[in-house]
């Protein structure tokens, strides 16, 4: 199964924000785009005018390495959107949040999306009951996501993660249980509970030149 394996704050200062690729780390001072400016690699300082183009580039980027999908994954998600009725760009989105990796995160249940998709990958979650361990899996309304327990209690690490997180609120269309460790998918991401800080015209514009 391919995945991205460099640094993940690289990514970050590539497109000169923050993505919060790294959970707590991005709110400290450690944080690489607070102590780096420059974009990775050697290049010159002189500032250049940003095109049409890369702007659009820009932001396919910034979406596809929040939601840790390479290339190839998110040309077939934005393919599954066009295909599908509503905006375009906003069902591309809806598509990217209802994986199970960004939505064991969302619950608070890992501290980025890239510790949920190795928590997803090790088998630490069941959907339905059954043991889940691929993070592409769309949830589907109704759906119910509960830590795996063999004993039925949850695991140490589990509370230390939960509680660690507990800071961010949980988007509507998902009701967590945090005490049992479970969550019910109580609809669709709506419009309000999307990322915002993405332009998904500009993504749109993009592939379909």
């Amino acid at each position: 199964m391919a995945r991205y394996t460099d640094p993940s704050c690289r990514q970050c200062r590539r497109i000169g924000e923050k993505l919060f690729l790294k959970g707590e780390r991005c709110y400290t001072p450690r944080c690489a785009v607070e102590r780096r400016k420059k974009p990775p690699g050697d290049r010159s300082m002189r500032r250049r005018r940003a095109t049409d183009w890369s702007l659009q580039l820009r932001e396919k980027q910034k979406a596809r390495f929040t939601y840790g999908v390479l290339e190839r994954q998110f040309r077939n998600y934005f393919e599954m959107a066009r295909e599908r009725s509503g905006v375009t760009g906003e069902v591309l989105l809806q598509l990217l949040e209802r994986r199970l990796d960004n939505v064991v995160y969302r619950l608070s249940f890992a501290e980025s999306r890239k510790q949920g998709r190795q928590l997803v990958n090790h088998g630490h979650f069941t959907v339905n009951g059954r043991r889940m361990d691929i993070p592409s899996y769309l949830v589907e309304p109704g759906d119910v996501l509960q830590w795996k327990a063999g004993d039925g209690t949850l695991p140490d690490f589990a509370k230390t993660i939960m509680s660690a997180g507990s800071k961010r609120s949980v988007p509507g269309w998902l009701k967590p249980d945090h005490g049992k460790g479970a969550a019910e998918v109580l609809g669709e991401p709506a419009v309000e509970h999307l990322d915002s800080d993405i332009d998904v015209r500009l993504i749109v514009e993009f592939y379909s030149k």
